[in-house]
């Protein structure tokens, strides 16, 4: 494998979706690679915010029935899992599932009949966090990370911002030209979908604002990146 494609395993090694001879070559690899540790554990942080962040699906009532008698079948034969296993298991299974329940239609077409916003929301992290081209920029003062997919979606991974203040809320935006756009509000969520594309060299900037946002920013920047 050349020097450079190594490193994009990292996607794979964190979702658990290597063959054995890739997971061998990525962890030997790991042990020296400040920058894929890094990663690793960026993918792993935002593939647990998304496992939770998908509302579950109920199951047909005949297809619960089935997996109940087969699994009382088997009653002999099943093997616990302790719940942290079973955790990891979810969250790195959320990424792929969310980009191909938007490929497949499984969602719209089977479930609810249309994706709700929450979920075209995790669709779209997980495509932007799966992207083996996305450029991943860390926001100032290490407040997390952006990063923006090929087709310039972005995402913001957010770490150390508390809560905001009483009614208020926090707000992305996109800033090209001395212009700055209006793009998402959260609150508590760790991995942010952009509501809007990221030129290149555009700012990325989150600013403090009152409930329901802004048309434009009403404070100083708490933190940026240049994508």
């Amino acid at each position: 494998m050349e020097a450079n494609g190594i490193h994009e395993l990292a996607v794979g090694h964190a979702l658990d979706a290597l063959d054995p001879e890739e997971r061998r070559t990525f962890e030997a690899h790991l042990a020296t690679c400040e920058r894929c540790r890094a990663e690793v554990a960026e993918l792993q942080e935002a593939a647990a915010a998304l496992a939770y962040a998908l509302p579950a699906a109920e199951p047909p009532p005949r297809l619960r029935e089935r997996l109940l008698d087969r699994a009382r079948e088997e009653r002999g034969v099943v093997v616990p899992f302790r719940r942290r296993r079973i955790e990891r298991v979810l969250a790195y299974a959320a990424i792929p599932a969310a980009a191909a329940a938007i490929g497949l239609g499984v969602w719209a077409g089977v479930l609810h009949g249309q994706l709700s916003d929450e979920r075209r929301d995790a669709a779209s992290v997980a495509a932007v966090l799966s992207d083996p081209h996305a450029a991943r920029v860390q926001l100032a003062g290490g407040a997390g990370e952006l990063v923006v997919g090929s087709d310039r979606d972005g995402v913001l991974v957010v770490r150390r911002l508390p809560p905001p203040p009483g009614s208020k809320t926090y707000e992305a935006w996109v800033i090209e030209g001395g212009k700055a756009q209006p793009a998402g509000l959260f609150r508590d969520r760790q991995v942010v979908a952009l509501t809007r594309p990221v030129p290149k060299n555009a700012v990325v900037a989150i600013t403090v604002e009152p409930r329901g946002g802004s048309q434009q920013p009403t404070q100083q920047p708490l933190t940026s990146a240049r994508a």
